[in-house]
């Protein structure tokens, strides 16, 4: 059991590389059963046990992963897709993003997200990097990408599915990053690094 005695803020120090290999944090799965499998995840109740012995339990949700992209034009305006989004019953604003398919290579999926929800073709796309969104009980990795040298093509949207692209300056993203009025997580991220990378 986890000692829970307090511990003072002067013997906290910084993690090294070494302690993300610290062994002695790591559980051991000792039985997998499914309880749910779909069309985008699958849903899994893990029997694990602690480094200190202790037996426990673990929900996960097992997902292929996606990517996602910042489409940024030569006078820094991001491109945006506007949707609904049933578990939030509201329609939120996001960079173009779709999952991965099987063995599917996420620039590729990265690039097919943006020419069918935005039209849009890139000359250049550059790796942003990747997150992890959920990691307390979903394996799914995001792909990030920014796309440069933009040009317009025609839109090709999922069917059932339904988004409107809006533009905006990378400054008015920002502001709306900071007011909350952008809240999806991989969208805050990628255009945050997305600016970091333009210097803006």
């Amino acid at each position: 059991m986890m000692d829970k005695a307090s511990i003072p803020l002067d013997d906290i120090s910084s993690d090294s590389q070494d302690d993300f290999c610290d062994e002695s944090m790591y559980e051991t799965t000792t039985g997998t059963s499914c309880v749910f499998s779909g069309r985008v995840f699958r849903a899994e109740v893990l029997d694990v046990t602690l480094c200190d012995g202790t037996a426990s339990k673990r929900e996960i949700v097992r997902h292929n992963g996606g990517a996602a992209i910042v489409p940024i034009d030569e006078h820094n305006n991001v491109y945006l897709v506007r949707q609904f989004r049933s578990p939030f019953e509201k329609i939120l604003m996001e960079i173009p993003a779709g999952k991965l398919e099987i063995d599917e290579d996420p620039r590729t999926c990265a690039e097919r997200e943006l020419r069918e929800e935005t039209g849009l073709l890139a000359d250049e796309i550059t790796n942003l990097g990747t997150i992890l969104p959920s990691p307390g009980y979903c394996s799914e990795v995001l792909y990030l990408y920014m796309a440069t040298g933009l040009k317009q093509g025609p839109t090709d949207p999922d069917d059932g599915e339904i988004v409107h692209v809006v533009k905006h300056p990378i400054s008015d993203v920002l502001s709306m990053i900071d007011s909350g009025t952008i809240s999806d997580a991989k969208t805050v991220v990628a255009i945050l690094k997305a600016a970091r990378r333009l210097n803006l």
